[in-house]
C-alpha cells in the first residue's frame, strides 16, 4: 500500500468531507480515505496499481474541488 496526501481547496463542511471520502473510497485499490478539513488535506492509503494518485486527484476534482500541486 502507498500513502498519498493531497492538498485540496474548496472543502468547507461535513458534506464536502463525505463527498470526497465516499467517491475516493469507492475506487478499486483504495484501502482508506481521511479528510482533514482544517488542514485542507486528503490522505489516501491505496494500491497504486489499481488507484494511482492521478486517478484519485481526478475523482476529487470530479466532486468539484481543486487539488493543489
Amino acid at each position: 500500500m502507498e500513502q498519498t496526501t493531497l492538498t485540496v481547496k474548496g472543502m468547507s463542511c461535513g458534506h464536502c468531507v463525505k463527498a470526497v471520502e465516499d467517491s475516493v473510497g469507492k475506487l478499486e485499490g483504495v484501502e482508506s480515505v481521511s479528510v482533514n478539513l482544517d488542514a485542507g488535506t486528503v490522505q489516501v492509503s491505496h494500491n497504486p496499481v489499481h488507484a494511482d494518485s492521478e486517478k484519485i486527484q481526478e475523482t476529487i476534482e470530479d466532486q468539484g474541488y481543486d487539488v493543489v500541486h
